[in-house]
C-alpha cells in the first residue's frame, strides 16, 4: 500500500463502443490449379545489367578501335599525305603544267596558226578570187554576149527574113553554121586556156601545200629535237629522282606502319573480340533473350 492518492481505474470499454477495424483476408488459392511461379522483381534489372555488360564488352573495344584508326588516319593525313600533296603540287605539277603550256602548247599553237592555217586561208581566198575573176565572170559575160548576139543578130533577122528571103535561107543557114562553128572553135580555145590556167594554178597550190607541209614538218622536228626530247628527258629524270622515291617511301611507311598495325588489330580482333562476342551471344544474349521473352509473356506484354 502507498501513501499517495490512488487513481481510479478506467471503466472497462464496452464492446459496442468502438467498431472493429476491417481486416484483409488473403484469397485461398485453389490447390487444383497449376502452380505458376511469380516473376521476380529483379528480372528487368538483370536484363539491363546484361545489356550493359554486352555494351561494355563489345561496343567499347569497337569504339576504341575506331578511335585508333581515326587517330592514325589523321596523323597520316597531317604528317604524310598533305605534305606530299603540297610538295607534288608546288614543285612537280605546277612547274610541269607551266612548262607544258609555255614551252609546248604556245609554240605549237603559233606554228599551226602561222605556218599552216593562215597560209591555207590566204591560199583559199586567192583561189576563190582567181576562180571568180578569171573563170566564172568571163564565162558569165561570154554567155550573156553570145545570147545577146544570137538573139539580136541571128534569131530576129532570121525570123524577119525567113518569110521574105526563103530562097536565101540556105545561104543564111550555112552562114549560121559557119558562125556557130567559129564560136565553137573560140569556145574550145577559151576552155583550153582556162584549163591551162587552172592546171597551172593547181600545180602552184600543190607546190605551196607541199612546201608548207615540209616546212611545218621541219619546224616540228626541230621543236621535238630542241625542246620536247630534252623536256621529256628532264621530266623522266625528275620522275625517277623525286616522284618515284617519294612513292616508294610512302609505300614503305605504309607497309611498315599501317599494314602491321592492321594485321595486329585483325589478329587481336580474331583472338579476343570474335570469341568474346560468340561466347556473349551463345551464353548471355540468347539466354537473356529467352528469359526476357518468358518474362514479357508472363506479364502479358507479349503473346
Amino acid at each position: 500500500m502507498t501513501d499517495g492518492p490512488t487513481v481510479p481505474a478506467p471503466p472497462p470499454a464496452s464492446r459496442t463502443a468502438h467498431p472493429i477495424a476491417p481486416t484483409l483476408t488473403r484469397p485461398v488459392r485453389d490447390l487444383s490449379a497449376p502452380h505458376t511461379p511469380e516473376p521476380a522483381a529483379v528480372a528487368l534489372p538483370l536484363v539491363a545489367a546484361v545489356a550493359r555488360a554486352v555494351a561494355l564488352a563489345v561496343v567499347l573495344p569497337v569504339r576504341l578501335l575506331w578511335e585508333l584508326f581515326a587517330a592514325a588516319g589523321r596523323l597520316l593525313r597531317r604528317h604524310l599525305i598533305n605534305p606530299a600533296g603540297r610538295f607534288l603540287r608546288q614543285w612537280v605539277l605546277a612547274p610541269l603544267a607551266w612548262a607544258l603550256y609555255r614551252l609546248l602548247w604556245l609554240p605549237l599553237r603559233w606554228c599551226a596558226r602561222t605556218l599552216v592555217w593562215l597560209p591555207l586561208v590566204w591560199l583559199g581566198r586567192g583561189i576563190a578570187w582567181v576562180a571568180r575573176t578569171l573563170v566564172w565572170l568571163p564565162l558569165v559575160w561570154l554567155g550573156r554576149g553570145i545570147a545577146w548576139v544570137a538573139r539580136t543578130a541571128v534569131w530576129s533577122p532570121l525570123r524577119w527574113l525567113g518569110a521574105a528571103l526563103r530562097p536565101v535561107g540556105r545561104l543564111l543557114v550555112r552562114g549560121l553554121v559557119m558562125l556557130v562553128g567559129g564560136l565553137g572553135v573560140a569556145l574550145v580555145g577559151l576552155a583550153r586556156g582556162i584549163w591551162w590556167a587552172v592546171r597551172g594554178l593547181g600545180r602552184l597550190i600543190v607546190l605551196a601545200v607541199v612546201g608548207a607541209w615540209r616546212t611545218a614538218g621541219w619546224l616540228l622536228r626541230l621543236v621535238y629535237r630542241g625542246l620536247l626530247r630534252p623536256l621529256g628527258r628532264g621530266l623522266r629524270w625528275l620522275w625517277r629522282h623525286t616522284v618515284r622515291p617519294l612513292l616508294q617511301g610512302v609505300r614503305w611507311v605504309w607497309s611498315v606502319t599501317v599494314v602491321p598495325v592492321a594485321h595486329g588489330v585483325r589478329a587481336a580482333w580474331r583472338a579476343t573480340v570474335t570469341p568474346a562476342a560468340r561466347w556473349m551471344r551463345r551464353s548471355v544474349l540468347d539466354p537473356a533473350r529467352l528469359a526476357s521473352r518468358e518474362v514479357l509473356t508472363a506479364l502479358g506484354l507479349r503473346r
